[in-house]
């Protein structure tokens, strides 16, 4: 299974960094395309798009200056099937993506992507004080996946400082 797509461009102002594509986002081509995942219908509730969108429709949010990509390219089934290597160069490589690219806020789909590119084992939601990468925010939320025992509401409350931050000059 090949990996999917990044989704970046110059003008972002939200790069949400997942682990790994799901299975499912692997057969398809398309980010967070598990049924099952709620990233679209966070995004929606958050005010973050203007409808709930579908996976199929990925790519539009560069025109709302959101960007898509994961710590580790190779579809897995969970972040268990992971190894130490590839969180290893997948970190490095991410680095990379973000100095080039450049986004206002990198927001971290679950605190366990962002323990594995920070090296840092405690980590809050929201705003974290020293990003890796200077002159960018990093934003940890919780995973979208439905396996995540936080209610949803809660999870939208945390994803609904990602406008605050990117309204901030």
């Amino acid at each position: 299974m090949k990996p999917i797509p990044d989704h970046l461009s110059h003008t972002l102002n939200v790069l949400f960094v997942g682990f790994s594509p799901s299975i499912r986002s692997g057969e398809t081509g398309h980010h967070y395309a598990n049924p099952h995942n709620r990233f679209w219908a966070i995004l929606y509730r958050a005010g973050l798009t203007p409808h709930k969108f579908r996976p199929e429709e990925d790519q539009k949010l560069l025109d709302l200056g959101y960007g898509l990509t994961n710590i580790v390219s190779r579809p897995t089934r969970g972040a268990a099937d992971i190894n130490k290597e590839e969180y290893r160069r997948g970190k490095k490589v991410l680095m990379e993506k973000i100095k080039y690219y450049n986004p206002k806020v990198v927001c971290f789909v679950g605190k366990g992507v962002y323990q594995q590119y920070s090296g840092q084992r405690q980590t809050a939601w929201g705003i974290q004080t020293q990003p890796v990468v200077p002159e960018t925010i990093d934003f940890v939320a919780p995973s979208s996946s439905g396996l995540v025992r936080i209610k949803l509401d809660e999870v939208v409350e945390i994803y609904r400082q990602l406008p605050d931050l990117i309204d901030t000059p």
